[in-house]
């Protein structure tokens, strides 16, 4: 049986919830819930900003297809050099997608308008929903603690219900968490329940619905925090008045900021979160519109919607294709979408926040569980009824690991190409009935063109980060002023551009792992630093030394100048030992933050929710 505990708090309550059962079918994928009707709305201006983000994102990709076509002069009549542009070409879609998408969120970031006035006090019940397995119990504690707390101080703790999920294993583990509950309710603030699953089926889809389905008759929405949460009284009161101001609004979700980083490499990872994320993002829900995503949590939801609408069936076959939907979320918003319900984007919503892996081994062992997850969409993006926007989505997430292979074969393939050209005599009256010879011309000049224009598109969402920033009403001094601003961006993109080929040969082998058929399981996230030694670095990363050498010696057999070229895919695959554990010490984060590099405003003047967390972590 499962248990469900309340802890006595200051105002009335019963020992247990009342039951209120909502019933959460679980329909095929193929058999759609009724449609409640189109959405309101401008069809004709979301098409308009469809076509210049997506339609940009095709036209630039046509043109960098056909200039890589002329690049391979002759060779891309060859097998090889037509596969090479259709490679390049696919990557390359996604490349001008960020773009066009960042470049409509940073014209959006420079006309942003001052954030509306306090909302009311909602008409309506809210359950938060923390799923938990085997999670550390002191940052729960001074999380909920501090949410509890500051719904308190808005007023608004009679609108909200907590309910901590516990898909936890150990029984000493649960009978802590029950602990914790309890200490909790002792404090004044909303009601808190503690609720764990014997059987963990569906995993945190199957917690969810378990509770729904006993539960949710009683919400009108519920909001989904992860163990690392928090979430500001004032964000989540303006969710909730936004839901009850739009009724056809299924889901909003709200952009989480990285914070908390002590590592090096969580210090970059939330630096760049908290400069170019917005940029990003405002793009996204600018075009996305009433079909935009779902990330799992810091997200609240209309109950009844999701209980008729996405309901997770299991996917048929074996792992890791079948069984239990992984990456749940994506697919949970393109259900609600095809029930007619809106999924919104509220990335101009501040005061929603999240902590992020503390160096790369980590969040290699979230990307396996992610990728597998993704990958499973293959089966889930033909499901009859979806919404062009939210099948992007999915493709999108399924080429966010698919991308990592390509570009490794796109390297290797190119190299391969390079080496025939050098080594094997080139035949220039091949058995055809040219009149002229046939001479192996690549278009050097051309290429160092579209390498150009392939870095720009690289790196311009974060340039147009930086510069929306600076203009921002938090602007550079809440970084240490515009020159500590400029310094910490390029040192980003410099380590990033490093640590970008050990991420690519690692999501490789994750994606060849997933087609070969081996399931990675659902791993516990390590969210403390742990620091690596440079031994066990270098143990975990031999494969990538190897093939950075390899690749070395290959580039200086055809040409030192392909060498140069080559050089940041090189030197990062080398030294990956080297960045895994200089990234993962907080020795190095403490310096970089003592140099005032990679700062972010919550350090240099701390949220409300971040003072009343620290305070209850100490």
């Amino acid at each position: 049986m499962d248990a469900l505990t309340a802890a006595p708090a200051q105002r009335s309550h019963p020992l247990l919830p009342p039951e209120a059962p909502l019933a959460v079918p679980v329909r095929p994928l193929h058999a759609a819930p009724p449609v409640r009707g189109s959405l309101a709305g401008g069809p004709r201006a979301m098409a308009l900003r469809r076509f210049f983000v997506i339609g940009g994102a095709v036209a630039l990709t046509s043109f960098g297809a056909a200039e890589i076509w002329q690049v391979l002069g002759l060779s891309r009549w060859t097998v090889s050099g037509a596969i090479m542009t259709g490679i390049f070409a696919l990557l390359f879609f996604w490349l001008a997608l960020a773009f066009t998408s960042a470049l409509a969120g940073f014209a959006l970031l420079l006309c942003r308008a001052a954030p509306d006035a306090q909302p009311a006090m909602p008409g309506s019940r809210t359950a938060l929903l923390m799923p938990i397995f085997n999670e550390p119990l002191p940052r729960i504690t001074a999380a909920l603690a501090a949410m509890r707390q500051s719904l308190v101080l808005a007023g608004g703790s009679d609108a909200f219900d907590i309910f901590i999920l516990s898909d936890t294993r150990d029984p000493l583990a649960c009978d802590a968490e029950s602990e914790v509950c309890f200490a909790l309710a002792r404090i004044p603030g909303p009601a808190i329940y503690y609720r764990h699953r014997v059987e963990n089926e569906g995993r945190k889809s199957g917690n969810i619905a378990e509770w729904l389905a006993r539960f949710g008759a009683a919400y009108e929405h519920f909001l989904i925090l992860d163990a690392d949460s928090l979430m500001e009284a004032d964000t989540l009161l303006r969710l909730v008045a936004r839901m009850e101001t739009e009724p056809r609004l299924g889901l909003l979700q709200t952009l989480p900021m990285l914070h908390g980083g002590r590592t090096a490499f969580a210090r970059f990872q939330q630096f760049a979160g908290q400069v170019y994320g917005p940029v990003i993002a405002e793009g996204l829900g600018w075009w996305s519109g009433w079909e935009s995503n779902y990330w799992g949590h810091n997200a609240i939801i209309r109950t009844r919607a999701f209980a008729e609408a996405a309901g997770l069936p299991e996917l048929p076959g074996r792992k890791p294709f079948g069984g239990t939907i992984m990456s749940h979320d994506f697919v949970e918003a393109a259900l609600l979408r095809r029930a007619g319900w809106a999924v919104a984007f509220a990335p101009e919503l501040s005061g929603s926040y999240e902590e992020g892996p503390p160096n790369l081994p980590e969040m290699a062992v979230r990307d396996r569980r992610w990728c597998q997850g993704n990958l499973q969409h293959l089966a889930v993006i033909g499901t009859p009824g979806l919404h062009p926007v939210s099948r992007l989505h999915l493709l999108n997430g399924i080429f966010a690991y698919l991308n990592a292979p390509l570009w490794l074969g796109y390297l290797l393939l190119g190299l391969a190409v390079a080496l025939q050209a050098r080594f094997l005599r080139p035949e220039y009256f091949p058995a055809t009935y040219a009149i002229f010879p046939q001479w192996p011309v690549v278009d050097a000049e051309r290429a160092i063109w579209v390498f150009a224009g392939t870095f720009f598109l690289l790196l311009s969402p974060k340039l147009m980060g930086m510069v929306a920033f600076a203009a921002s009403r938090q602007g550079p001094r809440s970084l240490g002023g515009l020159l500590r601003l400029i310094q910490s961006v390029f040192l980003e993109i410099l380590v990033s551009a490093l640590l970008s080929p050990v991420t690519m040969l690692t999501q490789a082998r994750q994606c060849v792992s997933v087609l070969r058929g081996a399931d990675g399981g659902w791993k516990t996230q390590q969210r403390e630093g742990s620091e690596w030694s440079l031994s066990a670095s270098l143990k975990l990363m031999r494969g990538h030394v190897a093939l950075g050498l390899l690749l070395t010696g290959l580039s200086l057999m055809i040409d030192p100048g392909l060498t140069i070229w080559m050089a940041p895919v090189l030197i990062g695959l080398i030294l990956a030992p080297a960045l895994v554990a200089w990234t993962s010490g907080e020795a190095a984060g403490t310096a970089l933050r003592d140099h005032g590099l990679l700062v972010i405003p919550a350090e240099q003047v701390p949220p409300p929710i971040l003072r009343l967390a620290a305070q209850g972590a100490s």
